[in-house]
């Protein structure tokens, strides 16, 4: 296939395991570039020997990351991927067939989200579309702090091949991401001034999660595995009111444990001089 003139932007941190596999369905285009969180892993240096260009910009914030990615483009288009998320051959053609006909400024792809190895049609996965190829004037910028929204200017259309999304391949790498985007949506919750948070609300929340997920949204049709992501689910909207619960603690937790290490110093000084 013929590359053409569109870069694809990868946000990766320790993507070692998986980067080689999502550049290899990217040789189509005439640019790929990898804006490396401060990973420790390999996955700058097997960028690196795919071709890829790889700029070093670490940050919390994935918004500002997709945004430190429009400084570097030059191509009319890019296109916006997760090491992830796999092109096929015919979304591919697909794109391609868009921005030579001019058809749309921003292509909204649908996504096919594979959890625990199953494709899942249900649970709430079965209707995930996503923004990801702009015309680079058309993109303004990325805002969010969970969950980045791309704001831009034009018209869209929705593809049809659907963008592969490899995720949740085991429980432990799901357990990681969990602690890191449910803190910051704990903190989105707290600034915005929800109402207090006890043993409750946390359990009330996990529990409705789950059966929305399993039950409401059918996750039971996917199987085993589709009962299984409900629960995780269910598990993490409970640590986001649990961390919520957390913050407001006045005083903070951290004050109780610096008031516990005082009174071992204290401890030990009257020891000293005993």
């Amino acid at each position: 296939m013929k590359k053409q003139p569109i870069t694809a932007v990868i946000i990766a941190y320790n993507e070692a395991e998986m980067i080689a596999a999502c550049l290899s369905t990217l040789e189509w285009c005439s640019e790929v570039l990898v804006i490396d969180n401060g990973s420790t892993d390999e996955t700058v240096k097997i960028a690196e020997q795919k071709g890829a260009r790889v700029i070093t910009a670490k940050h919390a914030s994935f918004a500002k990351l997709r945004n430190e990615a429009l400084k570097h483009i030059e191509n009319d288009w890019v296109l916006y991927i997760d090491a992830d998320e796999r092109v096929t051959p015919t979304l591919a053609k697909e794109i391609l067939v868009h921005i030579e006909t001019n058809s749309a400024d921003v292509l909204v792809l649908q996504r096919s989200n594979i959890f625990f190895g199953t494709e899942f049609k249900h649970g709430g996965w079965q209707a995930d579309t996503v923004q990801r190829v702009f015309r680079r004037k058309a993109l303004k910028e990325w805002t969010g702090v969970v969950h980045e929204t791309p704001h831009f200017e034009g018209t869209t259309q929705l593809l049809q091949a659907p963008l592969v999304h490899l995720t949740h391949r085991d429980v432990r790498s799901g357990l990681y991401k969990s602690a890191s985007w449910t803190y910051r949506e704990a903190e989105l919750l707290y600034k915005g001034g929800v109402g207090r948070v006890s043993i409750l609300t946390v359990l009330r929340k996990s529990t409705m999660e789950f059966l929305r997920r399993a039950f409401f949204k059918c996750g039971y049709k996917d199987g085993q595995a589709g009962m299984m992501e409900a629960f995780i689910q269910g598990v993490n909207k409970g640590l986001v009111y649990a961390q919520v619960w957390e913050l407001q603690q006045d005083p903070a937790i951290a004050q109780n444990y610096k008031k516990e290490e005082e009174k071992i110093v204290a401890l030990w000084k009257v020891e000293a001089h005993s």
